[in-house]
């Protein structure tokens, strides 16, 4: 008899497994000093510390290379990350560094600094490859990578992505206008070091739009589509990432949201604060825990295209040469819209989102609560200097068909919404939030 023969041999209607994982995290002031002693510790004696120029300018990845050096490891330095990473500057980057050899990779940045590490220690690893194969369909061929990649610490600078803790990569295509992603656990960090000190620095436009990626992840999250209302995947293979909402995801969506309610207003407003930068910190990191298994959905997948098709709109803060909504800007213009659509699925989870950023639920009630949620966003946006629509970014109603189609190829995306969502109710979604 065949070893558990008859133990769960009738098919379920539904998902029965959540699939869950995050890197180890080593987390606290002070801990970037840390950094050497943890790369020895994974038999990494040369590695490639990637970073962004705005960074660089600030100095922190010299003197992080610095005290890697005296700590006898050889150190190579790529401070060139583009702010919102192509397909394109991730080949280019790759094929100028094609020479290199390292035992490891820093991502030191924001998301931006850290997916580039990843896709650069992918595209190192597996030369020849071109960066669309591995891009999610139906934008790319979706193929895994083929084998393991090297060790790789990823040390953030903001509080936003989460993609220290993530495998997946957000890259724009370049020559369609739209973002899409890598997803796949080998991309994901061999350690998540994160050291609240080093977001200090943050102008205020970086930190709030940092912190309206957290509370989207957190939302979005928490809100998706449960993993049990799922059909079941034919085999463990097929199983993805983003499983759905679930026990334990949801426990580091409370957490994220709870914090970005007492701390991101504190954080923007005052640069200074640490005990705030500490909790956006903790929030960013708790958010990816959450989100990188559970899934995001429509603020997201709309995010996309609102990146990929802008035309002139400079945000404040960031020092780039070129047209750029930054993410989390981007996410949170439509999430009031987009949680106003997907209430009537779980009013109680929209409404237990709204109490942990700081909503006062008195009177409120599954009937009479589904713009409790949007409100609260809306007035934690507007509080830290935030967009009040996409129009903000340039968009206008002749927009929203380039839009909608932009949205709709995010389908890995949108099966975690946990009301179906088609091309009509992401039209009147982005109508929505047309209004700044």
């Amino acid at each position: 008899m065949e070893p558990f023969a008859g133990i769960g041999d009738n098919a379920p209607e539904h998902e029965r497994i959540i699939g869950w994982q995050a890197p180890p995290l080593k987390f606290g002031v002070g801990a970037t000093r840390e950094l050497g002693y943890e790369l020895a510790a994974a038999k990494v004696r040369s590695v490639l510390l990637v970073t962004d120029p705005g960074l660089a300018a600030l100095g922190l990845p010299a003197r992080v290379a610095k005290q890697l050096e005296q700590e006898g490891l050889s150190v190579s330095l790529f401070d060139r990350a583009l702010v919102e990473p192509t397909d394109e500057s991730c080949t280019l980057a790759a094929r100028e560094l094609e020479s290199l050899e390292v035992d490891g990779y820093v991502g030191l940045g924001g998301g931006s600094s850290i997916d580039t590490a990843k896709m650069l220690n992918l595209l190192l690893s597996y030369p020849g490859h071109p960066v669309r194969d591995y891009l999610n369909p139906p934008i790319g061929a979706g193929r895994p990578i083929p084998g393991p990649l090297k060790p790789l610490v990823a040390v953030p600078t903001t509080a936003g992505s989460g993609s220290e803790c993530t495998a997946m990569v957000a890259l724009g295509v370049t020559g369609l206008n739209v973002k899409t992603g890598i997803s796949d656990l080998r991309l994901r960090p061999t350690l998540a070091l994160v050291d609240p000190v080093n977001t200090l620095t943050l102008p205020p436009a970086v930190t709030a739009a940092s912190g309206y990626d957290v509370l989207t992840h957190a939302c979005e999250s928490y809100t998706a589509r449960p993993y049990d209302r799922r059909p079941p995947y034919p085999s463990p293979a097929d199983r993805p990432l983003y499983v759905g909402a679930n026990p334990i995801s949801d426990i580091w969506a409370e957490e994220a949201l709870r914090l970005v309610g007492r701390y991101l207003r504190r954080a923007v407003l005052n640069s200074a604060d640490l005990e705030a930068r500490t909790g956006m910190s903790r929030a960013a990191t708790f958010a990816g825990m959450g989100f990188g298994n559970a899934g995001t959905h429509i603020p997201h997948a709309c995010a996309y295209p609102i990146a990929g098709l802008v035309r002139d709109y400079r945000p404040d803060g960031y020092a780039v040469d070129h047209a750029m909504v930054p993410h989390g800007a981007a996410v949170v213009s439509t999430a009031a819209a987009a949680f106003r659509f997907t209430y009537p699925t779980a009013p109680e989870r929209h409404l237990r989102a709204a109490e942990l950023l700081g909503a006062n639920l008195n009177g409120i009630t599954a009937a009479n609560g589904a713009d409790v949620l949007p409100a609260t966003l809306r007035s934690l946006v507007a509080d830290t200097g935030g967009p009040g629509g996409i129009a903000g970014f340039g968009y206008t109603q002749r927009d929203l068909p380039a839009l909608v189609d932009g949205a709709l190829k995010q389908q890995r995306l949108l099966v975690c919404c946990p009301r179906d969502v088609g091309a009509r109710d992401l039209q009147r979604i982005l109508a929505e939030s047309l209004a700044d």
